[in-house]
């Protein structure tokens, strides 16, 4: 499996954003100019172990949390996630919230089926 670096970036930069971090604020925070802080984000260079664990401390979330499509057991991350984005919901967002993810599971199923099929 291949490390998607393109995915981490983007969950670096969701994180941040939800902290209400510049870019700069967190390349300072973990000793990184803001340009490469930049390409971190935007997946075009590898981030190291090191700098991984410096920007998930600083971001305040967990290692995995950044790197979790590619994590083989990332599912039961994916489930946790998707269950803390629906903990505060009333009853009448967690019906609308079901109907809309099972008619995006039988689209992304039916979609998954055509491509097999070209």
């Amino acid at each position: 499996m291949e490390i998607d670096y393109k995915g981490i970036g983007n969950r670096i930069r969701a994180e941040r954003l939800a902290l209400g971090l510049s870019q700069e604020k967190l390349a300072d925070a973990v000793d990184l100019s803001k340009p490469h802080m930049s390409h971190i984000e935007s997946g075009s260079t590898k981030v190291s172990l090191p700098t991984l664990l410096k920007i998930a401390n600083a971001l305040q979330c967990t290692l995995d949390s950044l790197v979790m499509d590619s994590l083989v057991s990332s599912r039961e991350l994916y489930l946790s996630n998707i269950s803390g984005c629906l903990r505060d919901c009333t009853a009448d967002e967690l019906a609308v919230m079901e109907s809309t993810i099972r008619s995006l599971k039988e689209s992304l199923r039916r979609w998954k089926m055509q491509q097999a099929e070209q």
